[in-house]
């Protein structure tokens, strides 16, 4: 393909014709989705219902459920059509569309864990001046700082990738990122490539560094008293193990996006474009779990509101 050619469309090298498995691949994704639709539905109902849920740390978890269904929405969707797809192939806009809507999830994800886990901080090490230090003014600025920065650096992010010119059309993977657009690009990317580097680091190592610096804060207030050791463990818990499994999920894409994998495993090579499809369903279905198993304000108030109309039919 020369120079002169306007790349219109790109092709998803990553999938393959999974031929008679096709029905069963698109009922497994619409089953994952419908699991990550009703398990977060549920537990936004739940703390938007409960007047003893609208506390801070509530509010929080309430973007964390939205933004699980924004993100998984987003890939379903693409990946179901590209399921279904004979061609694979996607358009250039559309491309840019699904880089943006990844990298705001992965960016937002970071930003409102950051978050939770400063809220956790305050309510550990201040609990008499928590309400005062989280005051509703406060919170509201928190929530637009998890939404708005990452919003900002991404799309930036979207419109410096969308502005090249491309002289390739094939992405060895099965959806679009923003470091296998640039390479497909014709002239210097130096300006895109400092520019993503500058927003990754705002994005995840800023939240990162407040998350390490919370919890450290949070660690060396509970080795001096066993009662806030307990209640660290039982608030914190859930959101390490948020944490963790969304920074194993983010590191191993990183990995297989920046290195040559052609030496894994042939079962991980068949499942490559599927991979985004795994860490974005994986997060969505595992922090309800955590939230709702973990915290016993919220499994109660879920029992609650689920057994509510057997209770009502019991009683007439």
């Amino acid at each position: 393909m020369t120079n002169s050619t306007v790349v219109a469309w790109i092709r998803l090298g990553g999938y393959y014709d999974v031929g008679h498995l096709k029905a069963l691949y698109v009922l497994i994704v619409l089953l994952l989705y419908v699991l990550i639709f009703c398990s977060n539905v549920l537990l936004i109902s739940v703390v938007v219902l409960h007047r003893s849920l609208h506390e801070p740390m509530y509010a929080f978890l309430c973007v964390l459920f939205l933004n699980e269904l924004y993100g998984s929405t987003c890939v379903v969707a693409f990946v179901l059509v590209q399921i279904l797809s004979r061609d694979h192939v996607v358009s250039v806009p559309l491309c840019s569309l699904q880089v943006f809507q990844i990298y705001s999830y992965v960016s937002v994800e970071f930003t409102n864990l950051a978050v939770i886990s400063y809220d956790r901080y305050v309510a550990i090490c201040f609990p008499l001046q928590y309400h005062a230090r989280m005051s509703l003014n406060k919170v509201r600025f928190l929530v637009v700082l998890i939404w708005l920065p990452p919003l900002l650096a991404v799309g930036i992010t979207t419109l410096l990738t969308a502005s090249l010119t491309l002289c390739g059309d094939v992405i060895d993977k099965g959806f679009c990122d923003n470091y296998s657009i640039i390479k497909l690009s014709c002239f210097d990317t130096t300006v895109n490539n400092w520019y993503e580097l500058v927003a990754a680091s705002v994005t995840v190592l800023v939240p990162l560094s407040v998350i390490f610096f919370t919890y450290f804060q949070i660690l060396r207030v509970c080795f001096g008293c066993k009662e806030t050791r307990q209640k660290a463990m039982s608030t914190c818990m859930p959101h390490l193990c948020s944490l963790i499994n969304f920074s194993f999920c983010i590191s191993f894409e990183v990995i297989q996006t920046r290195f040559d994998t052609s030496a894994l495993p042939r079962m991980l090579i068949e499942v490559r474009p599927f991979y985004v499809l795994i860490i974005l369903t994986v997060q969505p279905l595992f922090n309800p779990l955590m939230y709702g198993l973990n915290l016993s304000k919220i499994r109660n108030m879920c029992k609650s509101l689920i057994l509510r109309p057997n209770n009502k039919v019991l009683t007439q």
